[in-house]
């Protein structure tokens, strides 16, 4: 066998070398297309175009594969408790470094860029097809840029693939930081020149379309307005040369345009699009916004993910309720009782969720959900509260029975057992779901995450996982953008229009009048509405309240329901609410159920949101490598 082989091999060698040399040494690879057979054909050139938008950068942060939507940004500044033991020190530290949410890829900005410099040279390519191709990049490289410019403030504003000549000198490559408005100036020009040039579908979510352009201009345009008009309260937050910082005279303008694309959003040829209102349970209806894609009007555009696809994610394992779940594993994000609190009753006030009377004795309830009722649907449709169903069970949360006088036996495992006074068997003291204190991966503040989640049965399992889209862009956003810029403009009758409607779909049907708009208003609308969608970390940093919200100082019991709707009421440090069941035999109270603020072992620091945390560091290594950027200010 062995000589056999080797006369094979003889064989093969000698008509390899037989060939005609030239011929045999270069023939084209097989592994690979060249240019000419991936711009002449509209697959190919779409294939590479879906390169580019699988690496869109999110409003919240960078997602890896196993960290969608980025859970941690999501859920960050106190609005929630991370149920995992590794991430324990985010409650144990001071604040968030000055290199937090940088961004600077210019490989992804130099690929872009080549894909608009050949796609437009592409003549094989229907005119049509070519054109909407050219528009869609152009609103990746917008979008890119507009992720650069708010964590980053203005940067090197490159619309060309650079190429390097080998001469040894690289300082023609080097350019210097544009003016922060130069970059928002950029975005919105781009979302104007390409809108009409994209379609105006709205069954169209994973790829841009007029509405999705639109949606960044407006959303772009209010940003670079309330940086103008707010940067006056944090005068050191800017640099003389306008890399940071954008000119009070500009405020006006910017919210102009960002209404002016609002209305053609809303009323204009963008695409039919609406509210989202499919389901009678209001709170089921707000979820729902998240998972359903069948015929929704809201969506505008998303991330898309579909099951057996290979592209899926595990943010529901990571974070539904643990017990019975497939995995047994999850609860890592709590909301905490500050974010619960912040959700109005449904006459238009605030209020602390009620625990206690006037005198300090409990408020006993008859039912565990009781003690929220009449707020905010937004509130269970963004929270799984205690005694709510999710994937048809029950979510059973309580943290011990409280006897008579006062003591309360609990357990330090889920569902653990004890044997109540006057008893003989040992019973259930402490629920499957939490609350218990230090134990990951349960409701530690006494609350899971609800917007988000997939209902479907398997979504948690890692062999099966979700393909519940991550939405960037809604319709309920584009109202209350448009209601900001109205309101700045002077225009309150305006903005409470559009702040009604997001409004009533939660069940707040008494309308706001034009006197009961303001500041405080509007910043707490967007934070119930969009809560755990990325949006609260740059709302606070261009509304320049950040550092105040932030203040570095611990939160006591006896401060938690103060200022409640106050835009810059203080949340350093996230609390819990844990329910307790009442063990009282022959008392009319025996059964029910109380609730007491808890202040968790492991939060030991409080947040503390410096002036140089407004604009992310630029590394040195990038500096070095270009002399011409000026460092961001305060770091």
């Amino acid at each position: 066998m062995k000589k056999i082989f080797q006369i094979l091999s003889i064989a093969v060698l000698t008509l390899g070398w037989s060939c005609n040399d030239d011929e045999f040494l270069n023939r084209p690879p097989t592994g690979q297309l060249s240019e000419e057979q991936i711009w002449g054909d509209e697959g190919q050139v779409l294939s590479v175009l879906g390169d580019l938008y699988n690496r869109y950068v999110d409003q919240s942060t960078f997602k890896t594969i196993n960290d969608y939507p980025g859970w941690l940004t999501v859920s960050d500044f106190n609005e929630a408790f991370w149920s995992e033991a590794g991430r324990y020190s985010a409650f144990q530290n001071s604040g968030w470094g000055f290199g937090t949410w940088a961004a600077w890829d210019y490989g992804y900005i130099r690929e872009m860029n080549l894909f608009i410099q050949k796609c437009t040279a592409a003549d094989k390519l229907a005119p049509a097809v070519r054109e909407r191709y050219l528009a869609e990049a152009r609103f990746l490289r917008a979008s890119y840029y507009f992720e650069l410019v708010k964590r980053m403030g203005g940067v090197p504003l490159i619309l060309e693939p650079m190429v390097y000549d080998f001469s040894g000198d690289p300082t023609y490559l080097q350019y210097p930081r544009a003016k922060e408005s130069e970059i928002y100036d950029f975005v919105i020009k781009e979302a104007e020149e390409i809108k009409d040039k994209l379609p105006a579908s709205v069954g169209e979510k994973s790829r841009a379309t007029k509405a999705a352009a639109l949606a960044m201009e407006v959303r772009a345009a209010l940003y670079a307005g309330s940086i103008a008009k707010y940067g006056a309260n944090t005068p050191s937050v800017a640099l003389p040369g306008g890399e940071v910082g954008i000119p009070a005279s500009a405020a006006n303008g910017y919210y102009t345009k960002a209404l002016t694309a609002a209305k053609e959003i809303i009323s204009g040829n963008a695409g039919a699009y609406a509210l989202y209102t499919k389901k009678p349970d209001l709170s089921e209806n707000f979820a729902s916004i998240f998972y359903d894609k069948a015929n929704n009007s809201e969506v505008i555009f998303v991330e898309d993910f579909k099951l057996q696809s290979g592209k899926v994610h595990y943010f529901t394992g990571w974070n539904q309720p643990r017990y019975g779940a497939e995995e047994e594993e999850g609860g890592r994000i709590n909301p905490s009782l500050q974010f619960v609190e912040a959700f109005e009753k449904l006459d238009n006030t605030f209020a602390p969720i009620p625990t206690a009377n006037a005198n300090g004795t409990p408020i006993y309830y008859a039912d565990q959900t009781d003690i929220f009722k009449g707020r905010d649907a937004r509130l269970a449709g963004t929270v799984m509260l205690p005694g709510t169903t999710f994937k048809g069970r029950k979510v059973d949360i309580w943290a011990g029975y409280q006897l008579a006088n006062g003591t309360v036996i609990s357990g330090d495992d889920r569902g653990a057992q004890k044997t109540l006074p006057g008893k003989t068997v040992p019973e259930q003291v402490v629920g499957f779901d939490g609350p218990i204190d230090g134990f990951e991966f349960t409701a530690q503040t006494g609350f899971y995450l609800r917007k988000y989640l997939d209902p479907v049965v398997g979504s948690g399992q890692r062999g099966v996982n979700s393909e519940v889209w991550l939405v960037r862009y809604r319709y309920a956003e584009v109202l209350l953008n448009a209601a900001e810029a109205a309101f700045e403009l002077g225009q309150a009758a305006e903005a409470a229009g559009y702040m009604n409607q997001v409004r009533a779909r939660a069940g707040l049907v008494t309308p706001l009048k034009a006197s009961d708009i303001n500041f405080d208003r509007l910043v707490h609308e967007r934070r119930v509405e969009f809560a755990f969608e990325g949006h609260l970390l740059y709302d606070m940093k261009r509304w320049r309240i950040a550092h105040q919200i932030q203040d570095g100082n611990a939160i006591s019991a006896a401060e938690l329901s103060k200022d409640l709707g106050k835009a810059t009421k203080r949340n350093t440090q996230p609390w819990g609410l844990w329910s307790y069941k009442i063990y009282d035999p022959g008392s009319p109270n025996n059964g029910k159920w109380i609730y007491k603020p808890v202040k968790l072992s492991r939060v030991t620091g409080a947040d503390r949101f410096q002036l140089g945390n407004y604009y992310s560091y630029i590394d040195d290594a990038i500096i070095s490598n270009n002399p011409k950027l000026v460092r961001n200010p305060n770091q």
